[in-house]
């Protein structure tokens, strides 16, 4: 069985390979993201899934009474986001004229996101309960924006649709049952997507560090923020079933990149 689902999801990859060649949404920058992307989704789809989404959260926030309600809470982020909105051409100068939104959700969630065009949503609870400094808002700012430059939701949606297609197909072959094809669905999730997520991970944590740097932010405060969100959290999954490094290895990832983003922030600051 094992060697059965192990053939089953390289079929799947595979099939996803051959459905489209692979291309990188962004530059390399200077901490060198340069990996090329599985993208079999148009980044139009994408977007009108984003803002569709978007919209009803705002939408659903405003009428509970929990949009935007700290005016100085959300002009803070909105300067800081200015700051870094305005580096985004060193990976990819169409970004700059995306119609980059900041809004806020009162809740005591330590979460924000940043959708697909660049639509930017901070959950009040992060700033407030970890008392975020203004730097290490610019760190969990950077992170996500990064998700959007290079399109991981877009990869995410077509490696979905690669491994899917490519397990049908799979079943097809090898006459999987139900119950079988059920299984590789599962091998799939924990051997494709899942590290894949942790490699989009790691790119975020790389172009963000670049980004908050060249926008004048202290990168070390990446690494405060991080010790913060550790202690914050209980119970964290293990590494292998998550689609994040875990804490201790997010952090060494970030100081290994400390050489090469000082130098930027400190030009920034002169």
């Amino acid at each position: 069985m094992k060697k059965l689902l192990t053939t089953t999801v390289m079929a799947a990859s595979l099939s996803a390979l051959t459905l489209t060649g692979c291309s990188s949404t962004t530059n390399t920058g200077a901490v060198g993201v340069d990996r090329q992307q599985l993208l079999l989704v148009s980044n139009e789809q994408v977007l009108q899934l984003s803002a569709q989404s978007y919209a009803k959260t705002l939408q659903e926030a405003k009428a509970r009474g929990l949009l935007d309600t700290n005016r100085a809470q959300l002009n803070r982020l909105k300067n800081i986001s200015n700051r870094l909105i305005g580096q985004v051409g060193v990976y990819r100068p169409d970004a700059a004229k995306w119609p980059w939104e900041v809004h806020t959700i009162k809740s005591n969630q330590l979460n924000a996101f940043v959708m697909p065009g660049g639509k930017i949503m901070f959950y009040s609870g992060i700033i407030d309960r970890l008392n975020l400094t203004d730097d290490e808002i610019a760190a969990i700012m950077g992170h996500e924006m990064s998700h959007a430059l290079r399109e991981h939701s877009r990869e995410r949606i077509s490696r979905q649709y690669a491994t899917q297609t490519g397990i049908g197909v799979a079943a097809s072959i090898f006459g999987l049952s139900q119950s079988q094809a059920q299984l590789a669905n599962v091998a799939g999730d924990l051997g494709l997507s899942r590290p894949h997520g942790r490699t989009q991970e790691a790119e975020a944590d790389q172009i963000g560090l670049e980004l908050m740097a060249r926008a004048g932010y202290n990168p070390q405060a990446a690494i405060s923020l991080w010790q913060k969100m550790q202690r914050a959290s209980q119970g964290e999954p293990p590494q292998f079933l998550s689609t994040h490094p875990s804490s201790s290895n997010r952090i060494a990832q970030l100081q290994s990149l400390m050489p090469k983003v000082m130098p930027l922030y400190q030009k920034a600051r002169r």
